[in-house]
């Protein structure tokens, strides 16, 4: 709700998230609204919990709007508790475990994240809330804060993944907008010997390269394949999953990707975008506001290009915001959660913050540069289901798979493993957290 559009990155640190998810598999029961002491007289002030804005604007921008929510919240404060991006996780799980978490927090949505925290006791039943509060959540986005039948978050935003690209470079090489792998494949050809990087891709954290597969992956098989891949209709290690690797690597031992992409950050990978030395982005469209801010050349934004078409975005469900189990404070949080649902907040959230809310807003005369504007149209498919999108995969997987995805996403880029190994550890990955 409060988040910036950089919290998506921020919430899926590999480095802490294999100790963070491994050790919320266990703990106390989650305790309901009757169980938990609550402290109901006189003021409430409720800690909220975010990490570190990208860009500073962002903070200021959150922290107005806490103002906001004082000032017509008489009696609630709320104490805003920004921390490192990296700290993110490991600080939620010393928190959370021993009592002392925040009242509120954001965090990733589906079973590989908040499943984690809701399987651990760590995260409060909001099935009540929403029924009394009559929250406009899509059905699709409440799907991905559902665990054991409870609604356990709040989500914050709808997004997109696939490829920022440098328009004045194109145009300067006179490279089209790809329609397929192919063309991809030449225009990347094309700007190798230009002094440009191609694409940039920055892995040292690791989660970059489960939206990298997904992206490939959601344009080669398409939405129906990719739904038989996340049930368990379809194996992890078919020959598509193994094609749709297998490019990352085709491309890093070509050369169109920046040396060592393990070894930078996403911050330092956006700045080669933003600088204009790399023709090529791979990432979400919550990136979209600080490109704006921080680049001087037009920008466009299209799917991962297709084997045979342009390809389809992966889309789906970023962030939300939870409140811990253990909060004395239960009728203040939800006040808060309530306040981020109206329309006007959702209309400030696409205006100032470039987020694109999980509920319907009229965005009938919404200022927007050209770049969000479609991204803004292509969200309103993704929510109403006219259209087709794949998914952005560790949204929608358990914490074993992602972990597999990742690593193994990395061994692919430093040429440690193969695009079949990979595959075949997916699959393991899967069957394991299904039993």
């Amino acid at each position: 709700m409060f988040t910036s559009p950089s919290w998506r990155p921020l919430a899926v640190l590999v480095a802490a998230g294999a100790l963070f998810l491994g050790g919320c598999t266990g703990g106390a029961p989650g305790t309901d609204r009757s169980e938990a002491p609550q402290e109901t007289s006189g003021p409430q002030q409720i800690r909220y919990m975010i990490g570190q804005p990208e860009d500073p604007a962002d903070l200021e921008l959150i922290k107005a709007d806490i103002k906001k929510f004082e000032t017509e919240n008489a009696g609630i404060t709320v104490k805003l508790d920004v921390i490192p991006s990296e700290n993110v996780r490991t600080v939620l799980q010393t928190q959370l475990r021993s009592g002392e978490g925040p009242d509120v927090f954001g965090y990733d949505t589906g079973p590989g994240f908040a499943g984690a925290l809701a399987k651990a006791g760590l995260v409060y039943d909001l099935t009540k809330a929403y029924e009394e509060n009559d929250w406009p959540i899509y059905d699709f986005a409440k799907q991905r804060v559902t665990f054991d039948g409870k609604l356990v978050g709040v989500p914050s935003q709808i997004e997109e993944v696939g490829v920022f690209y440098n328009k004045d470079i194109f145009t300067e090489l006179s490279i089209a907008q790809p329609q397929s792998v192919g063309d991809l494949t030449a225009a990347m050809e094309k700007i190798k010997g230009s002094d440009v990087i191609p694409m940039v891709v920055s892995d040292k954290e690791g989660w970059q390269g489960g939206h990298l597969m997904s992206i490939s992956l959601s344009s080669a098989v398409g939405s129906q394949t990719m739904d038989q891949l996340i049930n368990g209709e379809k194996s992890w290690d078919s020959p598509e999953v193994v094609e749709a690797l297998k490019v990352w690597q085709d491309f890093q031992q070509s050369g169109y990707l920046n040396p060592s992409p393990t070894a930078v950050t996403y911050d330092n990978g956006n700045a080669l975008f933003y600088s204009g030395k790399a023709a090529m982005n791979p990432t979400g469209s919550w990136l979209a506001l600080d490109i704006e801010r921080n680049v001087k050349f037009d920008v466009g934004f299209i799917p991962f290009p297709a084997p045979n078409g342009p390809g389809i975005f992966s889309g789906g469900l970023g962030s939300g915001t939870f409140v811990n189990a253990t909060t004395k404070h239960a009728d203040a949080a939800i006040r808060f959660l309530d306040y981020g649902l109206t329309e006007e907040h959702g209309k400030w959230a696409v205006e100032k913050l470039q987020d694109i809310p999980a509920y319907p807003v009229d965005t009938a005369g919404i200022e927007a540069s050209p770049l969000f504007k479609q991204i803004l149209d292509d969200s309103a498919k993704i929510a109403d289901g006219t259209g087709d999108f794949g998914y952005n995969v560790d949204v929608l997987t358990p914490d074993a798979f992602n972990n597999a995805m990742w690593k193994g996403m990395q061994g692919l880029l430093t040429d440690q493993t193969t695009p079949e190994k990979v595959a075949a550890q997916l699959q393991t990955a899967y069957e394991k957290s299904k039993k």
